[in-house]
């Protein structure tokens, strides 16, 4: 939502995700009483025409699949786009191979924490990076990476070679800033970016962005490859990948965990615990 907030006026109602019931419907498509998912912002109730054209960078509202017993506020992370922009951000971009080094900033996020867990179902290492003790326990101890730091009271630099001294081969960049150009200098030859975010500049104003180090040389002479994507490219492929989770899900290959807030009037505060990193997982509001 923070990103996207930067090119929507003032007064347009606030973007996010939604899982809703239907209560009232003329198509067949999205029949009363179904659960569906669809991109219709902060708001209690929504009239919508699935007909009507939508920003290509936002999902079509669907009809969810089924669950079975799992929680319908999945829906909105680990089998929503979250799970699928770490399915498909890492397996179609990154394409990391058994025994590869798989690193992952904002690891203990919605989509952060499935790219690790993707990661280690393929035979990668995974090394997470994270803001809190209690984060990278969670990462390391129930999840299965290998190696978590935290990089506000450990020196990346130093902890990133002693658990990567090879180097890295995979890297899925939720951060950008400072800590991405440390992680990017430590990349193997023919090392994959997969680019997701930004969290570290979304709050600052474009002269307050953190100055890094040329990046050019470790492109160059390590031969890499980085690309940035929107999930919605992947609409084609969309609940192929939402079985896929659910099939490692079922199979106890994939954890999940959600923060949740109670009450609509507490959205902005949700939204802010967010960006300050305290959830751990998908943060979700129930209305």
């Amino acid at each position: 939502m923070r990103p996207y907030t930067e090119r929507i006026p003032v007064g347009v109602t606030m973007i996010g995700g939604q899982v809703a019931k239907v209560i009232e419907s003329n198509d067949a498509n999205f029949p009363k009483d179904s659960f569906v998912y669809g991109t219709f912002g902060w708001r209690t109730h929504k009239i919508f025409n699935a007909n009507d054209g939508n920003d290509n960078t936002l999902i079509k509202p669907y009809v969810l699949p089924s669950f079975g017993d799992l929680p319908l506020s999945l829906g909105l992370g680990h089998f929503g786009m979250p799970g699928n922009t770490a399915y498909f951000g890492l397996l179609d971009i990154c394409k990391p191979k058994e025994d590869e080094v798989v690193v992952v900033s904002g690891a203990a996020g919605a989509v952060g924490n499935l790219v690790g867990q993707i990661a280690k179902i393929k035979g990668c290492k995974v090394i997470g990076i994270a803001g809190s003790d209690d984060k990278c326990t969670w990462l390391t101890k129930e999840i299965g990476f290998d190696h978590a730091i935290n990089y506000k009271t450990e020196p990346v630099h130093k902890t990133l070679k002693q658990y990567a001294p090879d180097g890295v081969d995979c890297y899925f960049d939720n951060v950008g800033g400072e800590l991405s150009s440390i992680v990017i200098n430590q990349m193997r030859d023919f090392g994959r970016i997969s680019v997701c975010g930004s969290i570290s500049s979304y709050n600052l104003p474009y002269s307050d962005w953190p100055k890094v180090p040329f990046l050019q040389p470790a492109f160059v002479f390590k031969q890499l490859k980085m690309e940035g994507f929107l999930v919605p490219r992947y609409w084609n492929k969309w609940f192929d990948g939402l079985a896929q989770l659910k099939q490692w899900t079922d199979e106890g290959k994939l954890q999940y965990r959600e923060t949740v807030t109670e009450g609509f009037e507490n959205m902005p505060q949700a939204l802010i615990d967010m960006l300050e990193g305290k959830n751990v997982g998908k943060a979700v509001v129930k209305v």
